[in-house]
């Protein structure tokens, strides 16, 4: 049986097909329909390799489109239900500045509006008791709003939900009564039991906006493939590196959020594993943006809160908070289609804003007028007219020039539009340069003691020059590079995590409680896991507990070897708390009392097989070039040849020395005088400087 995987970005879909190899493809994006093109392409790579969907046991599904709807506000009219007095709350936020001295700052806007944010006379206290219960009839009065002005999903968010979620589910069956059947509501008690209302509001609130959008988009992707034959297993990608079946994406779809960037970086933790690469630099460049992600051990760092829909793309604190498990990565406006131009100062800028797969970068010749970076490798011969894109579209080198020349060149009055492409390059590379420096220093990490692995589109084209700014001296570009997050979707397993707020300290924890709600975490998890699961598979559980001195407003997060069940364990928590905090900070509070704020639970299928060998199990010979390509040089000011090969013409050991183009249908590789590599036994493209090999 076969398995695919497809990828939907903001510029290209990828589809990568698993049988007893890979095939892979690449098509434009559409934006307006994204499962048309999806379909479409599916259906031609299929077809290339003599398959049917009804021979594919399983479909596994990235997308950008839960994310597109928050940062272009196209999601469903959305009401918010709450405890009075707290209205406001998705307007105060945190009461604070992400930019402290701009008198011309923009607070990110609520997804819901005043007008249609709701209050209850409920509440509890802190503890699950109740202080005063909702009552019918004022549910009866907010369900005429809701009717009168046509709102198409609801969000409930009470205060203390997270020790009883009694009040928002009375009110949820009070609502559903009342409220047409396509309304969707939504519990912040089931889409995020934690502490934080800000948090805890904001998440429900999002989860509720995209989900009408993300349902209909599920659904319809759904059908059209089983009207296509297929009957297998449908499967989501997770922000958080595991995957989902299709019902709980629909039903909690604000935990897509960042299902692409997950995939590349689950193609991360597997090259890691087969090359050997124990501190890894994941960096994935596609179309529209590029994301960077730190590897221990095949492992990356994760984390419990994320933002979205950023006013001030790559400053924290402009964007809404959600809580949902992801992986901890950085996304920089910088890819393939980031458009140049001159800015207000008189100064080159290049994106955040990018062409998109619609129009595209003007070489595309699809009506595209921007220059871009794209546009600029084409000016600068790094990438060659024919086989772009699997040779499904053909660019035009014209097109880049006049875009250049008309958008920069004459602007900024510019010598030639060489130095242009030059320049736009550099900042597109600087930008990403810089955005890993700040996330190395923000995770107390020296960033040239790590392995840069390249994916993406764009990834490789890019990857030598951020490494010489970053000074690592050993670069990766994996097998399939350029549909990278598609080959990690193949890489991840069926995995579901849960969390619950507890805010106990550990002298008064009641350990037949804790027991019981890590057993009620446990059957949450694996509900959603073993559906998805081969027949007799059980998951495994992982446990991780967040703990903080009593009177701190953060906690950190200890992984644990299992269940705290009993006082030894509750002991060992405690010492790993320790030392955690000792090594994080470089102080202890003996006299301090301890407090476990909350738990997480992972409940996770098996581990795909990965195959690993050594770089000694294969003779080096020298690469055969294809011919040479004139790639103009900002440091010599000229154009220097470069040798061109074809990635699919070599085999395991075959040698390359910079500088140099190795191109193949969905990426090229650019390596400059310097730099020598050789092809890995399983296919991957290992680059290194000279004197550092």
């Amino acid at each position: 049986m076969f398995r695919l995987a497809i990828d939907i970005g903001g510029t290209f879909t990828d589809m990568v097909l698993e049988g007893d190899g890979l095939s892979s493809l690449k098509v434009l994006t559409t934006p307006e329909a994204p499962e048309k093109a999806a379909l479409e392409g599916s259906l031609a790579l299929l077809s290339e390799n003599n398959v049917e969907f009804a021979d594919v046991s399983a479909v596994i599904h990235g997308t950008t489109l839960a994310t597109n709807a928050l940062i272009e506000r196209r999601g469903a009219k959305t009401a918010l239900v709450t405890t009075r007095g707290f209205r406001d709350i998705l307007e105060m936020g945190y009461e604070r500045r992400f930019e402290q001295y701009d008198v011309n700052l923009q607070l990110p806007a609520p997804l819901v509006p005043r007008e249609l944010r709701m209050t209850v006379d409920e509440r509890m206290d802190a503890y699950g008791k109740v202080i005063r219960a909702p009552q019918e009839d004022e549910i009866d009065a907010i369900a005429a709003q809701l009717l009168e002005k046509r709102v198409e999903a609801v969000a409930i968010g009470f205060l203390h939900s997270t020790a009883s979620d009694a009040h928002e589910r009375q009110v949820a069956k009070w609502l559903r009564a009342r409220l047409p059947e396509d309304v969707t509501i939504c519990l912040s008690s089931e889409v995020s039991p934690e502490i934080r209302e800000y948090e805890r509001f904001s998440t429900v609130a999002a989860n509720a906006y995209v989900r009408p959008l993300m349902s209909r988009y599920l659904n319809r992707f759904d059908a059209a493939m089983r009207e296509r034959g297929f009957a297998g297993e449908f499967l989501l990608m997770l922000s958080g590196g595991g995957l989902t079946t299709v019902d709980q994406a629909a039903r909690m779809p604000i935990r897509l959020v960042e299902s692409g960037p997950a995939g590349g970086v689950a193609l991360g933790a597997r090259v890691s594993r087969e090359v050997g690469i124990a501190k890894m630099l994941a960096f994935d460049m596609g179309g529209t943006t590029a994301k960077i992600c730190f590897l221990e051990n095949a492992q990356p760092a994760t984390a419990r809160r994320f933002e979205v829909a950023r006013a001030w793309r790559d400053i924290k604190g402009s964007g809404l908070p959600v809580r949902i498990p992801t992986t901890e990565l950085v996304e920089i406006g910088a890819g393939g289609g980031s458009i140049a131009r001159r800015d207000t100062l008189g100064r080159l800028a290049v994106g955040p804003k990018s062409a998109g797969a619609a129009p595209g970068p003007a070489a595309y010749g699809l009506g595209g007028s921007e220059p871009t970076i794209t546009d600029a490798n084409v000016v600068l011969g790094k990438l060659s007219p024919e086989g772009f894109a699997g040779g499904r579209l053909a660019l035009r080198p014209e097109l880049a020039v006049a875009a250049i020349k008309e958008k920069v060149v004459g602007p900024l009055g510019m010598s030639s539009p060489e130095w242009a492409a030059a320049g736009i390059t550099e900042i597109g590379e600087e930008a990403m340069a810089n955005a890993a420096r700040v996330h190395a220093v923000e995770q107390g990490k020296n960033v040239s003691a790590y392995t840069l692995m390249a994916s993406g589109g764009a990834g490789p084209l890019h990857a030598v020059r951020l490494a010489e700014k970053l000074g690592i001296s050993r670069v990766v570009i994996p097998a399939f590079a350029g549909v990278g997050s598609a080959v990690g979707f193949l890489s991840a397993p069926i995995a579901y995590e849960v969390a619950r707020s507890v805010l106990a300290p550990l002298g008064r924890i009641d350990l037949d409680r804790l027991k019981r709600l890590q057993s009620e975490m446990a059957e949450e998890a694996n509900a959603v896991v073993r559906p998805a699961l081969a027949r007799g598979t059980q998951p495994d559980i992982a446990i991780a507990a967040e703990l903080r001195y009593e009177g701190q407003g953060h906690a950190l997060r200890i992984n644990l070897d299992g269940p705290v069940e009993t006082a030894e364990a509750l002991e060992k928590m405690r010492v790993a708390f320790v030392e955690t905090y000792r090594a994080v900070y470089g102080a202890e509070h003996s006299g301090n009392a301890i407090e476990l704020v909350a738990l997480s639970l992972v409940a996770k299928g098996p581990e795909p097989v990965v195959a690993t060998a050594t770089d000694g199990s294969f003779d080096p010979r020298p690469a055969t070039a294809i011919g040479t390509a004139e790639v103009f040089s900002p440091l010599s000011g000229e154009r220097v040849t470069f040798a061109r090969y074809r990635r699919g013409d070599e085999r395991p050991g075959a040698v390359f020395e910079g500088p140099m183009l190795i191109v193949e249908d969905q990426t090229t590789i650019y390596a400059s005088e310097g730099w020598q590599g050789y092809i890995h036994a399983l296919g991957h493209v290992v680059l290194e400087r000279e004197g550092n090999a």
